[in-house]
């Protein structure tokens, strides 16, 4: 088995919540060292969200934190105060890479910016993860989830045309972001071995949302039209569920092959692509006896069978049973000493015979004398008078 492609490489983890510390998760799951810098007697904000076991909250328990953090290594540490922003200082002396996904101004009013970082150390990698980037009108402006994606332009692409738009599920601005740091990142370091210099890589969500539908941005630019919400797909009750399927034309003629109605390739009403729209539901009508006849997963094997790209709407229990997951080893079990065994959805991405760490999430500071003592020299009474003084 091939050494983890990240090994030696050092990280220092500014981030909280989702997007930052998805980016380092994955440079964790590739071998580097993480070194995830959390407030003193607080953490991660995500430490105390959901879920938690018997819905006890937890801070150590956190199956969002657990996650994303996976492979770390956990100091606390006040950026508030003087010590505390020297103790960085000294760690950013020996690291290839700061994920921070801060506002724009914090970097700044704490005297870490780019600019300084840079001037410690040349080789460092930056990578700022924020709503709307570092630069920019909009750079100060505050922003959910929800607003992220209006203003992005998706949810006006999501949902039924004849009702309101809606919002992915879950955090999806985030996870994107996370995403194009990871790439950024790895980009960034690629360019450092080739010449020595390190970057700020500066990530907007709002761009990865425009850049996730880019076809909406491309049919404008060359035509004028704005796109609409619109019926690709059928959503269909069945036995157990629902299914969906597609409507694009090259599928209508598997479609009346899966349900055995090869007149409807005749019917008027159904010529194209509009006309079903149009039509949509007598289409239902004629369709919905065969569909509520049949189960979920019955209906997915007897379309997948002849070429036709229907799929089912699988619950969490669905994804934990299916035997894709399990054949690729894409779950995976991670003991950790307060919250148990969980199962974990692993990496989306395999590489062959090169290995990717699944290793717990730590506990808050659990690496203070590791990192503190280890790798800075300082004494255990040294550690008791930052700890006394509020700055570990």
């Amino acid at each position: 088995m091939s050494e983890a492609p990240l090994s030696g490489l050092s990280v220092i983890d500014l981030t909280h919540y989702i997007g930052g510390p998805l980016c380092t998760k994955l440079l964790a799951g590739m071998g580097a060292e993480v070194i995830k810098v959390e407030q003193p007697g607080h953490g991660d904000p995500a430490r105390r969200m959901g879920p938690f076991p018997d819905d006890l909250p937890d801070h150590e328990k956190s199956g969002t934190f657990l996650y994303l953090n996976t492979g770390k290594k956990s100091i606390t540490l006040n950026l508030k105060s003087a010590t505390g922003i020297k103790i960085l200082k000294d760690l950013v002396k020996e690291a290839d890479v700061l994920v921070e996904n801060f506002e724009p101004r914090v970097m700044q009013s704490l005297g870490l910016s780019y600019s300084i970082l840079e001037r410690i150390n040349p080789r460092l990698v930056i990578t700022s993860i924020s709503n709307f980037g570092q630069t920019g009108p909009y750079r100060d402006y505050k922003a959910e989830e929800m607003a992220i994606l209006a203003l992005g332009g998706m949810m006006y692409l999501i949902g039924d045309p004849e009702r309101e738009p809606l919002r992915w599920g879950f955090e999806a601005a985030q996870y994107m972001g996370g995403l194009s740091a990871f790439t950024g990142t790895m980009a960034a370091l690629h360019y450092v071995e080739q010449t020595g210099a390190g970057q700020q890589v500066d990530i907007s969500l709002l761009e990865g949302i425009v850049a996730s539908h880019f076809q909406a941005p491309e049919q404008y630019a060359y035509t004028g039209v704005v796109a609409r919400r619109n019926r690709t797909m059928l959503v269909f009750p069945c036995k157990d569920g629902v299914v969906q399927l597609a409507l694009q034309p090259h599928h209508w003629p598997k479609l009346t092959q899966l349900v055995g109605m090869p007149e409807l390739l005749e019917d008027p009403r159904f010529r194209d692509t509009q006309s079903r729209t149009r039509n949509y539901e007598a289409l239902e009508t004629l369709l919905l006896p065969w569909m509520i006849e049949r189960s979920m997963t019955e209906i997915y094997h007897a379309g997948q069978s002849i070429g036709f790209p229907v799929g089912y709407g699988a619950t969490t229990a669905d994804l934990f049973e299916a035997p894709q997951y399990h054949a690729r080893g894409f779950l995976v079990d991670i003991e950790h000493p307060r919250a148990g065994k969980l199962t974990y959805p692993g990496t989306p991405v395999s590489m062959g015979d090169i290995p990717w760490q699944h290793s717990r999430a730590p506990l808050l500071g659990e690496h203070n004398e590791e990192i503190y003592c280890g790798r800075l020299g300082l004494s255990r009474g040294d550690m008791v008078r930052l700890r006394e003084g509020g700055v570990i």
